[in-house]
């Protein structure tokens, strides 16, 4: 079975630096909704985690569109062309239905393209417009009275918050996708495994 080099060290290191950060946040961001739910047994702790996190995810979100603008991976690997478009219908056919009958994926990676049309959509999606979104309502919630007429330019603490929460449920969402999609490589742990070696099968 032949390999191919799809994913450097530092798309590696960034990648699980990232899922730990999203799920602290994704906790935390529970309690915060459900005080009820007590991971911290203050609230304040919390919040700050939340909080801290967030700034963390800022980080990691400005070195993956570094990285990517200067490697020129963002061209490559996440924009959609007209190619890509006209795959889509037998890329979803594929994970509807032929990839329960054991049929081959319609895809094949490369390095010059290592996204299906289905997976461009969707980390184009949450990378580009998601995630965005969601650093820049957390940056507003980070000090309220500073950011307050951006706050009130933009409809209000509750638009703000309902953005905000709304984002942070697709976030969830795409996880658990994410993590379901995970499992569907040659073998059940062949694509963690590729973001762990770098080679995917």
């Amino acid at each position: 079975m032949s390999k191919i080099y799809l994913f450097p060290l530092p798309v590696r290191i960034w990648h699980w630096i990232n899922a730990f950060v999203i799920i602290i946040l994704v906790i935390t961001g529970i309690q915060l909704r459900m005080p009820s739910f007590q991971i911290f047994a203050n609230y304040r702790d919390a919040v700050l985690v939340h909080k801290y996190f967030g700034f963390v995810m800022s980080v990691s979100f400005l070195f993956w569109f570094l990285y990517y603008l200067f490697t020129g991976g963002l061209k490559k690997h996440y924009l959609i062309g007209i190619k890509d478009i006209k795959a889509i219908p037998d890329q979803v056919i594929y994970y509807v239905l032929y990839i329960f009958k054991g049929k081959r994926n319609p895809f094949t990676p490369s390095t010059e393209n290592k996204f299906n049309p289905m997976q461009k959509l969707a980390y184009s999606l949450v990378m580009f417009v998601f995630t965005p979104v969601m650093i820049f309502t957390g940056i507003l919630f980070s000090d309220i009275i500073f950011f307050f007429s951006w706050i009130k330019f933009l409809g209000g603490l509750r638009v703000i918050d309902a953005i905000h929460v709304a984002i942070a449920y697709s976030f969830v969402f795409y996880l658990f996708v994410h993590l379901y999609m995970a499992t569907l490589g040659q073998k059940l742990n062949s694509h963690i495994k590729s973001m762990i070696t770098g080679y995917d099968e």
